[in-house]
C-alpha cells in the first residue's frame, strides 16, 4: 500500500503561517485527485483543500484566500502553504485522494490558540 506521511504541523498564533507537507511513498499518489483534510476537535474529517491530478485547486470557503493547496509529481508530494491562521484551522490535518483510496497517514497537528 502506499504509505502517506504528513509534517510540518505546529503551534501558531492567530496570523502566522505554516506550511505542511504530505509525502508519498510511491508514484502512483500522482495519478489522484487529492485533498488535505482536517479533522478539528470533536469532529469528523472534512476536506479543506484538493486538487486534481492536473493541478487544478479548489478550496473550502473558510480557508479561500488563505491556503494555498500545490503537488509536486517528482517527489510525490502534496502541500499546503496555509497564511492568516485562526484557531479555527486548529485539528490534525491528513492527506489522501478524494475517494479515501490510500491508508490514513498519522497527521500533523495544527494548533492556533485564541
Amino acid at each position: 500500500q502506499v504509505q502517506l506521511v504528513e509534517s510540518g504541523g505546529g503551534l501558531v498564533q492567530p496570523g502566522g503561517s505554516l506550511r505542511l507537507s504530505c509525502v508519498a511513498s510511491g508514484s502512483i499518489f500522482n495519478d489522484y485527485h487529492v485533498a488535505w483534510y482536517r479533522q478539528a476537535p470533536g469532529k469528523q474529517r472534512a476536506k479543506v483543500a484538493w486538487i486534481t491530478r492536473n493541478g487544478d485547486a479548489s478550496y473550502q470557503d473558510s480557508v479561500k484566500g488563505r491556503f494555498t493547496v500545490s503537488r509536486d509529481n517528482v517527489e510525490n508530494a502534496l502541500y499546503l502553504q496555509m497564511n492568516s491562521l485562526k484557531p479555527e484551522d486548529t485539528g490534525v490535518y491528513y492527506c489522501n485522494s478524494i475517494a479515501e483510496s490510500f491508508r490514513w497517514g498519522q497527521g500533523t497537528q495544527v494548533t492556533v490558540p485564541s
